[in-house]
């Protein structure tokens, strides 16, 4: 069935609203997956936070025009689909390295971050970048350690003296 033009505003509107503000997107090819096999992938991308759209290239290419994955253009030839994650960069990357993993039709034609495009073999880097929440604590562990340290110096001459006082302590017993 054929799409009427007020649809596909709307699916160029949709995808253009969503490049728009995601920070990383991919562009996959799923020739030979299954209904069920794409069912099964929405539902994780659904999980993970990830828009996965399959859209005709003439309207991804619209959609992407403006956008900072319009470098991505070019490549949208065949039977693509978009996915773009919407928190952390690597979201997408980690759901479609580890459904590829299973689903070797699943194959990663481009990639996107920040409007950079990238060869697909970076699938794998881009994958392992770290969610928010652990960037966060990664940057909290960073400035919490020179202070830990301090207190560590700060708090050792009296250590060392209480060890020094009880070694004594110790000596005077054992010889008395």
């Amino acid at each position: 069935m054929a799409l009427r033009l007020e649809d596909k505003k709307a699916i160029v509107s949709q995808v253009m609203q969503i490049a728009t503000d995601a920070p990383s997107a991919i562009a996959a090819e799923y020739r030979g997956l299954s209904v069920s096999e794409l069912t099964e992938f929405r539902a994780k991308a659904r999980e993970q936070g990830v828009y996965v759209k399959v859209v005709k290239n003439t309207l991804a290419k619209l959609a992407l025009e403006g956008t900072p994955y319009e470098c991505m253009r070019e490549g949208l030839v065949g039977p693509l689909m978009l996915a773009f994650s919407q928190e952390d960069p690597g979201s997408a990357a980690r759901l479609i390295k580890g459904f590829a993993k299973d689903n070797k039709l699943l194959v990663v034609k481009m990639i996107s971050i920040g409007g950079e495009l990238l060869e697909a073999s970076e699938l794998a880097k881009l994958a392992s970048l770290p969610t928010k929440d652990q960037g966060i604590s990664l940057v909290m562990a960073v400035m919490k350690a020179p202070i830990e340290k301090l207190v560590r110096t700060l708090a050792e001459p009296h250590a060392k003296m209480v060890r020094t006082v009880a070694a004594v302590r110790d000596q005077k017993q054992a010889t008395g």
